[in-house]
């Protein structure tokens, strides 16, 4: 759905009036639903034309240096996602660069340094199959 439409627009498309639609979005986003609107950018056109998947592993698992390699890599503007991940390693992060110099530089003057990395795996993007944040509805969901 497009953030920037109206809410009388929004109304029309879902059949309402603009008071009732109103009051909907507003109780999706108190409830939590809806937590918040953005814009895409294109990270082509911001120079960032190397866009990384990095398996990093951690040297111990425990809680707390979890919790520090966590809050590390979430200062790191390079990287766009991080999960946590079961199997191999620890982390999988999602890192954007200019260009293959500057990730390399990122690898080894950033990535390596953060408390507790013993390793970090990559794989690089050849190109974008599908990019969305959109969530399907439980209805749209397809099945096998």
């Amino acid at each position: 759905m497009d953030g920037r439409l109206t809410n009388a627009e929004l109304a029309q498309r879902v059949g309402l009036s603009a008071a009732p639609c109103w009051r909907r979005v507003r109780a999706l986003e108190e409830s939590g639903y809806i937590t918040g609107y953005h814009a895409t950018l294109d990270r082509h056109k911001l120079g960032l034309g190397v866009l990384a998947f990095v398996r990093v592993d951690a040297a111990q698992n425990t809680a707390d240096i979890t919790l520090r390699m966590e809050e590390a890599i979430r200062l790191l503007p390079e990287v766009t996602t991080c999960h946590y991940i079961s199997g191999a390693g620890t982390f999988e992060l999602q890192v954007v660069a200019r260009d293959l110099e500057s990730f390399s530089g990122f690898v080894r003057n950033v990535l390596l340094r953060l408390p507790n990395v013993k390793d970090v795996h990559t794989i690089f993007s050849l190109g974008e199959v599908k990019s969305s944040s959109a969530l399907p509805l439980p209805s749209t969901l397809t099945h096998a």
